[in-house]
This record gives structure tokens, sequence and C-alpha cells, in this order.
């Protein structure tokens, strides 16, 4: 049975993180994974650049504590990350820098890796794809540490340990699976596929500052008090589903993952230590403005094309405000996004938009809204 360890934490108070994960690695019998010399590789989620209490990163600190602990068993550890965006050394700095890891790689003497090569890695049991570029740090790790944030997402519903993988892929090659895989059903395989390829063996999610609404990025921060563990990261989002208000087999990758057998298919079957969940439910957690409307369903099948296109929420630039900064045209795989006027503003085709949400998550001003049309606003 999959075993899912939930710790209350406060805030982020150094030494009761520390203490947490101590307990978790115990509880969950993590410690045995890890060998002297082993190359171990977090995987925090740095999306953009954001303040470490912003809700949309990895807290530093709880990355910190995951590190020192793995340290214990004489594996050498690193922190490694493919934010979205160009995927240079300067980037990745600047990103390190604005999340707070530069900091708190030097206090604690962990390196960050600035290596911004890729290596083909295959995918042999993949159902939506057979390979995966994946940045080369990760691709040479002996083992993966995933540290997700707990956040609701525009497009994958949730973001936690499956979709932090994503990161793994280099920043401008993110655009070209989206690109690839336009309809969500296939996009969500792909996680699956992704995640499978890369098989981290030690999972954490930091919920004690969540993101409710639209995230990933542009959501509002949510205090939710929870620092959660597993060796499986599907059974980890199904509990952090949960905690969300939503129901795990409604977000695609969990059902697609339960349909693998990679998880079970309802929270009853998985083990709980630590804290209840059901003390850690939210049930007012902001869902995104683009949650799918369950009327599709029970539609004639030659009118949900068409009734799903009208539904999905569209991406909407508040122009006035828009900084004319370009992420938001360089984030989208259809090219549908262009700088017009003077000063330049951003624009968008919505005759090629697939509304996978992009240009929103990168958008560093948070201008673009995520809309739908009034006809289906209730």
């Amino acid at each position: 049975m999959d075993t899912v360890f939930l710790s209350s934490c406060s805030g982020y108070d150094w030494e009761a993180l520390q203490q947490a994960v101590a307990q978790q690695f115990d509880a969950l019998e993590l410690n045995q994974l890890l060998s002297p010399g082993m190359k171990v590789v977090i995987k925090p989620n740095l999306v953009v650049k954001a303040a470490p209490d912003a809700g949309i990163a990895t807290h530093p600190l709880v990355t910190a504590a995951v590190a020192l602990q793995i340290r214990k068993s004489g594996a050498e550890v690193s922190i490694a990350e493919s934010p979205g965006g160009l995927y240079t050394p300067a980037a990745l700095k600047s990103i390190y820098a604005a999340c707070g890891y530069d900091k708190m790689a030097e206090e604690f003497h962990i390196p960050l890796n600035l290596d911004c090569t890729h290596q083909q890695v295959p995918a042999p049991d993949g159902k939506r794809c057979r390979v995966f570029p994946v940045i080369t740090s990760i691709a040479e790790a002996d083992l993966v540490v995933d540290i997700a944030k707990m956040k609701s997402h525009c497009m994958t519903m949730l973001s936690g340990a499956v979709k932090n993988l994503f990161g793994v892929i280099p920043g401008l090659m993110k655009p070209e699976f989206h690109c690839r895989f336009p309809e969500k059903p296939a996009f969500h395989e792909m996680l699956v596929d992704l995640c499978q390829t890369i098989k981290p063996a030690i999972c954490f999610v930091d919920g004690i500052i969540a993101m409710e609404g639209n995230g990933p990025t542009g959501g509002k921060p949510r205090f939710m008090g929870v620092l959660a563990g597993s060796k499986n990261p599907y059974a980890l989002d199904m509990a952090c589903a949960a905690m969300m208000n939503m129901e795990p087999m409604e977000v695609l990758m969990l059902r697609e993952a339960a349909e693998r057998g990679l998880c079970p298919d309802s929270l009853n079957r998985i083990r709980f230590l630590g804290e209840p969940l059901d003390s850690l439910r939210a049930e007012d957690f902001l869902q995104p403005e683009s949650k799918t409307s369950n009327f599709i369903e029970k539609l004639p099948g030659f009118m949900q094309p068409m009734a799903t296109r009208l539904a999905t929420p569209y991406p909407k630039i508040k122009t006035r405000q828009c900084i004319g900064c370009g992420k938001c045209a360089e984030s989208c795989p259809q090219h549908t996004i262009q700088l017009e006027g003077s000063p330049k503003k951003a624009h968008i085709d919505y005759s090629r938009c697939i509304r996978c949400y992009c240009c929103h998550e990168m958008c560093p001003a948070h201008v673009i809204e995520i809309k739908r049309l009034s006809l289906f606003n209730f």
C-alpha cells in the first residue's frame, strides 16, 4: 500500500522544518534508498522569478532541509531546475537569486546546477512519448528527489509532484510539447510518461504556503500549513488534490496513472501517517477559472467538440498594463502572440490559440487573465 506522510507546519521555521523532514525520512524509510557516494539531484519548482513566500516556488528552506537530510547518508546532493523561458547559465542564476536559492546554497554549501546541456532519454513504456529531452544533471543522476509546490493550475488543474517534473525538459523545448499535445488528455498522458521516465524515488510537496485560483503563477498565496511526502508521486498528488478540495480522479494525470496501475483510484487505499488528511482539507480552496464544466459530458457527442471550444476559458491580455517584455510570445507554443504598436504591447491571435495558458504562466507582470465566455459563467 502506498504511504503519504503529512506534517503540519506553522511556517518556514528552520528548526521545525528539519524536524518534520527527519521524521518523514524515518517513517517513510527514505534513508534506505540512499548510500554513500550516490549522486542525488533535487528538482524543486522554480518556474519563474518569485519571492520565497509568494506561493509560486518551492521554498529554499524546504529544499535545504531535505538536502541536509540526504547528505547525512554520505550521498552527494545538488539542485537542478529548468524554468520556463531561456535555459542558459545567466537565466538560471537570475532564477536562483530571485527565489532565494543562491543565498541558501551558499549558506549550506549545496551546489546549484548551471550545466545547460540536455540528453535524449528513452521512455520505453511511454504511451505518448518514447523519448524525452532531459537536462543533463537529472539524466545522469543516480536518484532524483522531487520537491514540488502545492498549486492549482489553469491547464492541469493541479501542480504537484507529477507536474513538477515537466521542468526537467529544457527551457523553450517545453512549448514544443504543448504544441505536440494540444488536447488535455494527451498532454496528461505525456506527463505520466515523463514521470515514469524520471522515476523520482523521493517526493515532497511544499504546501506550507500554497497557491489557489489561477495558478501556477497568477493565483493567490494560500496558507495550508502542510509538508507532504511519499515515495509515490501520484499518491502524493492525490493527497494534495484532496486537501485542495479537488476530486483526485478528476485530475486527468492522476486518473491516467490509476488506469495504468501506478496509484490507487481511491484515497481509502492510501496509508496516511502524521496529521489526518481530513484536518488539512480546505473546502473553500479557490479553483482555477479554467476548470472544466461537467455539463459538456452530458451533451450529444456531435455537440461536445464545439461546446468544449466555447466553454474553454481563454487568456486575455490587459493591454494597458502590458510591459512589452515578450515573455508571453517567447513561451507560446503556437506562436500566436505578437508585440505590436508603440510602445510594444502583446496581442493574441485566437484563431490559433490552443488554451495551454503558457502565456499566463510566464507573464512576469501578471497582466494576462483567464476569461470565460459569459454564457458559461455559472
